[in-house]
């Protein structure tokens, strides 16, 4: 047996040649991955497809789900539905599918079906996604009968009175075929856009009324069809011919005006003026301030032979205020449209720090941007700012304002007393 040494390779022969290694690649863009990737799943879809169809189906609706956002599909349904927007005192809905009554809040939403009952003194305010809003008074009872407000078609949305009033008014509807309506016993009346109505139900008297106070409507019974102007009245007796009527149209307010910020050294004995336009007819009218929109809890009244009056007493805050007009036969018109305004108690130490940054319109809505002092408290047109940052920045989005010419106000005050009102002109386009 021979036993071999190892070679060292500083001193191998050279005719002994080191061990290599040979790499040999080519290259291949993401956009070859990318076709093959595609292609492969072509190929497994149409197969799928050809072999089990109906499986091929159920995939494709379950991939469709796991993609679409709920969140999206979740608001887009919620827009459909009307909902509260103002409710005093004891309001209750039983919805088409229970048989039980429960009270009524904001997160409340009604469905076609849905009944809605307010108490001896309670009101609700209900708002349907077309704009169309409906005010239920006291001891009312409806059922929502029709909520059709779907994009790009023209909406429908109704509501039934077994006993009580219902006001409603309506928006600029985006289609001339929209409608919204009021149906009792023997009618059923349809508001045009733009309109403001009142209608009643009472079956013990067995009969309704409607009255128009601004746009227009149309009166059905069976094949009669009544059209009503502003300032008409209808009285349907159950089984009896319709009686038309004119009525005393509502006044029409001036100052404040709606939203206006109103700034005095002392509010308590500072005196307010409040003013309307004359009504024709009217020989007396009835003014009425109250800190809710509903007017469930008046704090000033006061009755009028003219057309102006100036009121005292009134604590920093927020207000509403309308007007009535009656006639020398004691007749009585509705009530006019709600102004809101806001009291400010102007301060006596240093002015506070409020400016306006930017301003952007977004459709109807407007965006303000400024900056104020830290922990001061904003009101922009008769809205609190909630969202105040520590450093005083804030951001507000508005309401929907009509087309035409605004001055928003924003209104400050701070720890110290100190007030700070800015105004800022808007136009909004057509």
């Amino acid at each position: 047996m021979t036993t071999q040494a190892p070679i060292d390779p500083k001193f191998a022969p050279a005719h002994q040649k080191a061990p290599r290694v040979e790499v040999y690649w080519k290259a291949v863009t993401y956009k070859t991955v990318i076709g093959y990737v595609l292609l492969a799943l072509a190929i497994v879809s149409a197969g799928l497809y050809l072999a089990k169809p109906d499986l091929y189906q159920v995939l494709i609706k379950k991939l469709t789900e796991k993609t679409s956002d709920p969140e999206n599909e979740a608001v887009a349904a919620d827009q459909r539905h009307a909902k509260f927007v103002n409710l005093d005192g004891k309001v209750q809905v039983k919805k088409v599918s229970s048989v039980q009554w429960v009270e009524a809040d904001y997160r409340t939403v009604l469905d076609k079906g849905d009944l809605v009952q307010t108490g001896s003194e309670a009101n609700a305010r209900i708002t349907f996604a077309d704009g169309t809003i409906y005010t239920v008074k006291p001891d009312t009872l409806v059922t929502v009968e029709e909520n059709t407000t779907e994009s790009n078609k023209p909406t429908s949305v109704a509501v039934r009175i077994s006993i009580g009033q219902v006001d409603l008014v309506t928006p600029n509807f985006s289609s001339p075929d929209s409608r919204a309506a009021v149906s009792t016993e023997d009618a059923n009346a349809q508001l045009r856009s733009n309109s403001r109505m009142a209608v009643k139900n009472d079956p013990d008297k067995k009969e309704s009324e409607i009255v128009v106070s601004a746009g227009s409507a149309q009166v059905q019974r069976g094949a009669e069809k009544i059209d009503l102007a502003p300032r008409e009245k209808i009285t349907i007796p159950i089984g009896g011919p319709i009686q038309k009527s004119n009525v005393l149209g509502p006044p029409e307010l001036v100052a404040p005006l709606n939203l206006a910020p109103i700034v005095v050294e002392n509010p308590k004995t500072s005196p307010l003026r409040f003013e309307w336009k004359p009504v024709q007819d009217a020989v007396s009218y009835r003014l009425r301030i109250s800190t809710t929109a509903m007017f469930t809890k008046t704090v000033q009244e006061a009755s009028v032979r003219g057309t102006a009056v100036e009121i005292t007493g009134l604590d920093p805050g927020d207000y509403f205020w309308n007007v009535t007009a009656t006639d020398g036969k004691k007749q009585t018109s509705e009530v006019s449209e709600n102004f809101k305004f806001t009291l400010v108690a102007q301060g006596k130490a240093q002015a506070m720090l409020l400016e306006i940054d930017a301003t952007q319109l977004h459709g109807h809505v407007v965006e303000i941007v400024g900056h104020t002092e830290p922990g001061a408290a904003l009101i922009v047109n008769g809205q609190s700012v909630p969202n105040v940052a520590p450093d005083g920045a804030f951001r507000h989005f508005t309401e929907p304002l009509d087309p035409g010419q605004h001055t928003i106000s924003i209104i400050g005050s701070n720890r110290r007393g100190g007030t700070a009102m800015k105004q800022v002109p808007i136009v909004v386009p057509k």
